[in-house]
């Protein structure tokens, strides 16, 4: 998961009237997650530091952080251990709101450790994302934990019997307190 944006609402009005929903399983690597851009930052350390000075991230600088992200029970969710550093545009919407600010006014080399509550990460969850179509409507074969493609919003199978199957376009960490630790490892 690369710190997607908040998933874009889907229209309520999907079940009402004429309108079909069409469904398509989603491509290998697709899901609730909407990748950030790659990694791209290469400098890191006192070399970093060197090329910055006393600079301090700035809405509209691009910025590479590492970072952990934990819940409120501290199991991680994610983290780039192991991996390039995030790099993205602060406040352009790569990332959710919180994450941008968790890395405002900070110095190559400095860490930051942030809680935030779920509406400056992924959002409430929201019933209205959850719905159920007549088994007649939705393609054969589909199980529980299939991802889905409804009128391009991403969403996951809940459930499926003889009545129907039920889908959720809830972002799988919504509803949730997220926790970051980051540091920055260069600005652009």
């Amino acid at each position: 998961m690369r710190l997607p944006h908040r998933p874009r609402p889907l229209l309520t009005h999907l079940l009402t009237g004429a309108v079909a929903l069409v469904f398509a399983l989603a491509a290998a690597g697709c899901g609730e997650d909407t990748p950030a851009p790659a990694a791209t930052a290469t400098a890191t350390g006192a070399a970093a530091a060197a090329n910055t000075g006393d600079r301090v991230v700035k809405k509209g600088d691009t910025v590479a952080v590492h970072y952990t992200g934990t819940l409120d029970d501290g199991s991680v969710f994610d983290s780039s251990k192991g991996r390039e550093p995030l790099s993205f545009t602060v406040g352009s919407g790569q990332v959710i709101s919180g994450f941008d600010d968790a890395v405002m006014g900070l110095k190559v080399g400095a860490k930051n450790k942030v809680r935030m509550e779920a509406a400056k990460a992924y959002g409430e969850r929201r019933e209205d994302l959850v719905v159920t179509v007549p088994t007649a409507q939705a393609p054969a074969g589909l199980k529980v934990g299939d991802r889905v493609q409804v009128s391009g919003q991403a969403a996951v199978v809940t459930k499926v019997d003889a009545a129907g199957v039920t889908i959720d376009a809830n972002h799988a960490l919504a509803g949730k307190a997220l926790t970051f630790e980051v540091e920055l490892v260069s600005i652009k």
